[in-house]
């Protein structure tokens, strides 16, 4: 049965559903392979380095979540400057990666014009591509960091269900955070959203339904992350996501939205040591190395015990390479533009 699935063109959600429930060992297995193929067709073997910056960790949401929450009073907050987020930058290319991720909580402190003048003085200084992950922001400010520079804007659904967003998201709907990854595109954004997979209540349905809004927006990205638990949030003692089911996730993504960047992020890593390999194998076609300094990146503390948290940010690519090296990939030496061009 799971053949005849994995070899049809489109699937339903159905068929989607079947392969999340895809238990036995040798279907899983074939459900990896197939994603890997569809990888190499539309992806080619290059693995893409994007390098993240963590320049603020101050949100003005509660979600139930995160650990960066407004409502967790034990986090040390911190705000890099500007001259801090160009020397990272400058870190970033020196290194031979081509895109920069500017990533922060929902801190308002940061103006449009804040932001633009970071982009902007990036572009001028360094040949790169910008990704923004800034959470919901005015359009206006959309439009202003698009003509300053920026190329792409990463903002996760989290989960498609408009039941369950509004209790983990209590000052935020559904609609509004699809319209706004509408709006991006409609723009000119290269456009990233995804979900937290085996968040409480959430079902394989809804897993499917999170795939299938991403084909829907046309995403160039699709990031699927499983849930890990934060101290001081009302999730402190969930359990965490399973890693195996987090990769059928997302070879299912892969086979489903096909020409999308999908990151082997690093909360999978933080799962399983090898976690980012074996996404990367599951269809998985770019990592995401955080050059945040310290002391500020392990207070960037989204989930509990980050993968590299405490670690120096440099010896992270020369580390990766290795690893992609063994998996008989390659790092790519371009931009990583959206597949879709």
């Amino acid at each position: 049965m799971i053949n005849d699935i994995l070899n049809k063109e489109e699937l339903n959600k159905e068929e989607i559903v079947s392969l999340l429930r895809t238990e036995d060992c040798q279907d899983v297995q074939l459900l990896f392979q197939k994603a890997d193929e569809v990888r190499k067709v539309y992806c080619g073997d290059e693995v893409h380095l994007r390098g993240i910056i963590e320049f603020s960790n101050y949100c003005e949401q509660d979600c139930l979540y995160c650990g960066l929450r407004k409502s967790n009073s034990v986090l040390e907050r911190y705000r890099m400057s500007s001259a801090e987020i160009m020397q990272t930058a400058k870190a970033i290319y020196n290194m031979g990666i081509q895109t920069i991720v500017l990533q922060s909580g929902e801190d308002f402190s940061f103006g449009g014009n804040d932001i633009a003048n970071i982009i902007s003085s990036i572009k001028k200084k360094f040949d790169v591509a910008i990704t923004l992950s800034l959470g919901e922001r005015d359009y206006e400010e959309y439009k202003l960091w698009k003509t300053s520079g920026a190329d792409r804007y990463l903002l996760k659904h989290e989960t498609s269900n408009p039941g369950l967003y509004p209790v983990y998201h209590s000052n935020q709907k559904l609609k509004d955070r699809v319209d706004h990854l509408y709006f991006l595109k409609s723009i000119g954004y290269q456009i990233g959203s995804g979900n937290i997979i085996s968040l409480p209540r959430q079902t394989i349905e809804d897993i499917a339904d999170d795939i299938l809004l991403c084909r829907e927006l046309d995403v160039d990205m699709a990031s699927f992350s499983p849930f890990i638990s934060s101290p001081y949030t009302p999730y402190r003692k969930r359990k965490n996501a399973d890693l195996t089911f987090t990769l059928k996730v997302m070879a299912a993504a892969r086979i489903v939205l096909k020409n999308v960047h999908i990151p082997a992020t690093t909360a999978i890593a933080t799962l399983d040591e090898f976690g980012r390999e074996k996404g990367l194998q599951a269809g998985a076609n770019v990592i995401m190395p955080n050059f945040t300094p310290n002391p500020y990146r392990e207070k960037f503390s989204i989930y509990a015990n980050k993968k590299c948290a405490k670690d120096n940010p440099l010896d992270c690519p020369s580390c990766l390479e290795n690893s992609i090296s063994l998996l008989g990939r390659k790092v790519a030496t371009g931009k990583g533009q959206s597949l879709k061009v």
